[in-house]
């Protein structure tokens, strides 16, 4: 679970990114924070991941306080998230499988379980085939889904998709989407930031806005409108 309760961020040049976020996302949940560039998207997934503090109010994620978290809880609280890119962020030198299996003996995962788990997320995403592939021998979208695995292979309570389908055309940004849906409906949270309506509004989920760092909106089977936002 997320909660944000009355959260100020202002950065040292002045820039006050939030301005008093009120906004939680129960377990299970399937969310889109949308909003222009500049609204304040980012900041949010930087004070999830604890990535910067907070200037004002309180912020748990799955069970930690970040407001007084130590140096030494953060590692483990983001490993109940799973993080993914715009922009996939694979490792070019090694294999689909080795840049899974990277990721699990990062966290001290054992042999047996990199062997066990790394099959069964390659075949939720559809790449049960390609795990000897290095990424520069896939597709935009094939790599998009090796970054959807790597953020599962921990097997996090939540997945955060930060702009997902930003450098994919139409029908690829689709199927990443129905992807995240159908990870979604096996019990993990999902957040998708975006800014990409059309996508959104293909979708019947719960909905927050952000504009000039406050929350406008948030509408289960809401209704993208970047009139309003």
């Amino acid at each position: 679970m997320i909660r944000l309760i009355d959260v100020y961020k202002e950065y040292d040049n002045g820039t006050k990114a939030l301005r008093g976020i009120n906004m939680r996302i129960d377990d299970g949940e399937f969310v889109f924070l949308v909003g222009p560039s500049g609204s304040g998207k980012s900041t949010v997934i930087k004070l999830i991941t604890a990535e910067i503090a907070p200037t004002e109010g309180r912020l748990m994620v799955n069970g930690y306080n970040l407001n007084n978290i130590t140096p030494r809880q953060v590692p483990y609280m983001r490993r109940t998230l799973g993080i993914i890119f715009q922009d996939f962020r694979l490792i070019e030198k090694k294999t689909v499988y080795e840049n899974l299996s990277f990721a699990m003996r990062a966290i001290g995962a054992s042999p047996r379980e990199v062997r066990r788990r790394i099959p069964y997320v390659l075949e939720l995403v559809g790449l049960e085939k390609k795990g000897d592939r290095f990424p520069g021998q896939l597709s935009g979208g094939e790599q998009q889904r090796v970054a959807i695995a790597r953020a599962l292979v921990n097997n996090p309570s939540m997945i955060i998709a930060d702009e997902p389908t930003g450098n994919l055309d139409p029908q690829r940004s689709l199927e990443i989407m129905v992807l995240l849906e159908r990870i979604n409906e096996l019990g993990t949270t999902v957040l998708v930031v975006t800014h990409e309506k059309a996508l959104v509004n293909r979708f019947t989920k719960r909905v927050v806005a952000i504009e000039e760092g406050q929350i406008i909106s948030d509408e289960t089977g809401g209704y993208y409108n970047d009139e309003k936002v």
